[in-house]
């Protein structure tokens, strides 16, 4: 299968086209290196070094002895993109390249336009150059759980059924996001959502949850590693507290702690998408698939990294903060998640070892972390939008019991890789 990868530079998008092409997919990419500039431009930098992208392939190729074919350039520039589309014919196209962060679209008024203008217009470019070269092709579209807010009832795929003053309808499930990126995936949705019902294009919209991890198993040397950001503007949750954990630096749960979210591990957030790729709905069809593996608090994501970070002999506090954004801290959370589990998605390890994982990754790369230490507190403020540094933290005083989940993979814990023996890396250079 022919695969263009939009945004293979990112976190998920260099790490997908590894397994892809792995599987023996013809996989293309296209990036502008809108992330490592984004990131650079708010002092800030990937934990995890990482090489430029002909390095990349170079390295891929002569360890996994499989080619990926790479394209710079921007999805505004439709004439770029419709020439990248007819030259590589894709049977399928993964849409990452938007800008992916919540705190950094609510900066001021320029941030807020430059999400929106670059993730809305980027899409409907993907979509007409669809629509235009390669009509059959099938879009996997990169959406996210904070389109859907926090309702308090259940949240389903996409679709529910409705009953109104006596008549039923099934209808998109109402969208109530939380900041401007947020609400330019909303559009995201809608636009695609539309080109299927009006250009009969075939569409799976993910919505996914948090993603946390340093590693995939095709990163068996830390040349092919992907980036790893701890800023508070792209750095996810977990992400941002194994980095503080590794430093010294007390983990920072927002407000109370008790905000609930879906999560995945990087190596599943591949899986899950390479099953999306590899099971394309009918042409015409938009289908939205739930990409999560457990729900979590933040409180209890915390006390996660304290228990993995004793067993690796670190010293791991938590300190809250003000939270500084406008979310309920103490909500319903139940998301339905069984279009990729029919497919075949099982999850692949518990999150304490990934923790471990990480944990181990990044404590080889403490100084990086510590040279930019100041970008891991917040500073933009929903309310404000400011960009002012949030009040002194408060001291943490009650202890949170870790809950005990169900887990549906299929083995038991102990057939779950050990970070020590299932990948292996090369020594630091």
């Amino acid at each position: 299968m022919n695969v263009l990868i939009l945004g293979i530079d990112g976190y998920i998008g260099w790490s997908l086209a590894m397994h892809l092409a792995k599987r023996g997919h013809n996989v293309s990419g296209i990036d502008d290196f809108e992330r490592r500039k984004n990131v650079e431009s708010v002092g800030s930098t990937s934990a995890i070094p990482i090489l430029d992208m002909e390095e990349r392939i170079s390295s891929f190729k002569q360890i996994h002895e499989k080619d990926i074919s790479f394209y710079e350039g921007n999805l505004l520039d439709y004439d770029f993109l419709q020439q990248v589309v007819r030259e590589t014919k894709p049977d399928s196209i993964v849409h990452l390249a938007e800008q992916p962060s919540a705190p950094f679209s609510m900066i001021d008024r320029e941030h807020a336009i430059y999400t929106q203008h670059n993730n809305i217009e980027g899409t409907l470019n993907v979509l007409y150059a669809m629509k235009e070269y390669v009509p059959d092709c099938h879009l996997v579209k990169l959406g996210t759980m904070g389109e859907y807010g926090t309702p308090n009832v259940d949240i389903p795929e996409g679709f529910f059924e409705i009953e109104f003053r006596g008549r039923k309808d099934t209808l998109p499930f109402p969208r109530q996001p939380g900041s401007l990126y947020h609400l330019s995936k909303v559009h995201d949705s809608g636009n695609v959502h539309f080109a299927c019902r009006m250009w009969r294009l075939r569409s799976t919209d993910i919505m996914q949850g948090v993603v946390y991890g340093t590693r995939t198993a095709e990163m068996v040397d830390d040349s092919l590693m992907t980036r790893f950001d701890f800023d508070e503007w792209f750095g996810t949750v977990i992400n941002r507290y194994c980095a503080e954990a590794v430093i010294g630096h007390p983990l920072t749960p927002y407000g109370s702690g008790g905000q609930k979210r879906g999560f995945i591990d990087l190596i599943d957030s591949v899986q899950c998408i390479r099953i999306a790729v590899e099971n394309p709905p009918s042409r015409g069809e938009y289908r939205v698939f739930n990409q999560l593996d457990e729900i979590y608090s933040v409180s209890e994501l915390a006390q996660y990294v304290v228990q993995v970070g004793k067993k690796l002999r670190l010293d791991v506090k938590i300190q809250p903060i003000s939270n500084p954004r406008i979310e309920k801290e103490d909500h319903y959370y139940k998301v339905d998640r069984e279009h990729l589990r029919n497919l075949g998605f099982r999850p692949t390890r518990r999150i304490t070892e990934t923790v471990e994982i990480m944990l181990t990754d990044l404590i080889k790369y403490r100084d990086r972390i510590m040279e930019r230490s100041e970008v891991i507190l917040p500073r933009t403020t929903w309310a404000r939008g400011t960009g002012e540094r949030m009040a002194e933290p408060r001291i943490w005083t009650k202890a949170t019991a870790l809950p005990q989940h169900s887990h549906t993979a299929a083995a038991d814990a102990s057939s779950y890789p050990h970070p020590t023996s299932s990948f292996a890396t090369s020594s630091e250079s």
